[in-house]
């Protein structure tokens, strides 16, 4: 405790501006001094070390308060015990060891929000990392906000379209929805987000890329990726990337998380993709032993689901009342050999609205996306699905469905019946149509297209090896002109004959 008229001097890390956590620079803090007594509590750091400090002689600090030492290093309260204080590291400078000062900066962690962040890339903390300026005298909000109550929601009632057929016709994406994406490393789950993101360029969706614990290489090659598809103009990309503080790499969904919330609060729909929960759980246990947490089952903290859970339900659409925005997430996460059960997995499983399981033997065939169908579900995607849409996805799924099962018959050699092989034959043709390369995003209006074709059998005569060119024409002739989707079946199917003429019946 000390006594004075001064305070503990403290090195601002941005002696121009305001620094990343909100703490007035020395400028601001001597013009506006004023003599009088001054009473504060003056902490000691007792140790240092993994990116966790242990600090004694702070009786009044709480959970998630900000914590400024004297050399100019930050740190956020995160655990707390009788003699000492366990803090995790945010800003780390070389000066700090033990016996160095610290005291409360008298704030909890928030960052800076608004129109300023699109097109930016930001650290955690709200630090520009892409040579740009600071961000001064803008709005700020706590990353650690408390879900909106249920009175302030609103029901999944509009379509997210991705641009991926399967997602699009057999397992649809609401806006204000939670979709995970599992499956095992390197199958394409971030190009299936990545896609996601591009699609909705003039959507009037806002978009947040978090990437935690990524490769420098893999976080330069997705910026250089939406800057060439003209979409960073309308996503801000949040990076807690693998060589920074594990405090970092712990806070970064709940930034973008953050950042995407204060759009929807002004009415806007975002859209924030979490680049993968898998590591974001490792990051968590490991602060957690270091701050020597009880471990539970595969040392993971027994509250590992309630991190997630309380992180995705802030996602969701607000009634008209509350602005009418809307925040869909679509968290990653990772599988070790398809291992869908496991502890992380199955704990995301049960707080998402659906998942989009990419199977590594579907992967390994040559089919992509390789989503499996038979354990994908989005369960209140199809209630926001336009109903033409949904009507000719219907009559789709239940082909492809039942092509499954009986194509298991064909390789025992069985000889089959004619309806039986008919079957089959269009259901490879379905499988040929459902392939799509990565950033290679779809309009709706292109599904509903293809849809209708297919269920009219207008592609049946297609040899499968010459479907993908069909479709690419099928696409231009979309993309210069075609009936809206509200328009009645008959108008589709005249303009699709007309468009397809050689392979009518």
């Amino acid at each position: 405790m000390s006594v004075g008229s001064e305070r503990l001097p403290v090195r601002n890390p941005d002696p121009q501006g305001t620094s990343a956590i909100g703490i007035p620079p020395a400028t601001a803090r001597i013009a506006g001094y004023r003599p009088r007594l001054r009473i504060s509590e003056c902490g000691t750091v007792a140790s240092v070390g993994d990116g966790i400090a242990w600090v004694t002689g702070l009786p009044s600090a709480a959970m998630d308060d900000v914590l400024a030492f004297q050399d100019g290093s930050w740190a956020v309260v995160f655990a707390l015990t009788q003699k000492r204080i366990g803090a995790v590291l945010l800003h780390q400078t070389d000066e700090l060891t033990a016996g160095t000062a610290a005291r409360l900066a008298g704030r909890t962690l928030d960052i800076p929000v608004g129109e300023a962040l699109l097109g930016r890339v930001i650290d955690p903390i709200g630090n520009p990392l892409d040579g740009g300026t600071a961000f001064e005298s803008h709005s700020r909000r706590p990353l650690d906000n408390p879900s909106p109550p249920i009175v302030a929601r609103d029901f999944v009632q509009q379509p997210l379209y991705t641009g991926t057929r399967i997602v699009d016709t057999l397992v649809p994406i609401g806006k204000g929805q939670r979709q995970l994406i599992i499956g095992d490393e390197g199958t394409g789950r971030s190009s299936l987000a990545m896609d996601a993101v591009l699609n909705q360029h003039g959507r009037g969706v806002r978009c947040v890329y978090v990437m935690i614990g990524q490769k420098r290489s893999a976080v330069v090659g997705t910026i250089d990726l939406l800057r060439k598809h003209d979409a960073l103009a309308y996503t801000t990309v949040v990076v807690g990337e693998a060589g920074a503080l594990a405090g970092l790499k712990y806070l970064a969904p709940f930034a973008g998380c953050t950042v995407a919330e204060s759009w929807m609060a002004d009415g806007h729909d975002t859209l924030v993709v979490y680049d993968d929960l898998s590591t974001h759980a490792q990051t968590y246990r490991e602060l957690s032993l270091l701050l020597r947490r009880p471990p539970g089952r595969e040392a993971y903290p027994g509250d590992i689901f309630y991190l997630h859970a309380r992180l995705l339900e802030r996602a969701t659409v607000l009634n008209a009342a509350n602005g009418g925005g809307s925040m869909t997430a679509l968290p990653i996460v990772e599988t070790r050999l398809g291992e869908i059960e496991a502890y992380i997995p199955t704990n995301l499983i049960s707080i998402t609205d659906g998942q989009i399981y990419l199977d590594p033997d579907l992967f390994a065939s040559g089919f992509k996306p390789a989503i499996d169908v038979t354990r994908s579900v989005s369960r209140i995607g199809g209630k926001a699905q336009h109903p033409r849409i949904k009507d000719e996805a219907g009559r789709m799924k239940l082909d492809y469905l039942q092509f499954l099962e009986l194509e298991i018959f064909t390789r025992f050699g069985a000889r089959l019946e004619s309806a039986m092989e008919a079957r089959i034959r269009r259901g490879r043709l379905l499988r040929e149509i459902l392939r799509q390369e990565r950033l290679q995003p779809l309009p709706p209006e292109f599904q509903l297209a293809w849809m209708t074709a297919y269920n009219e059998g207008l592609l049946d005569t297609v040899p499968p090896a010459d479907i993908q060119s069909r479709l690419q024409e099928l696409d231009a002739a979309i993309r210069n002109g075609s009936p809206a989707l509200e328009a009645p079946r008959p108008e589709w199917l005249a303009w699709l004959r007309a468009t397809l003429p050689q392979t009518g019946t």
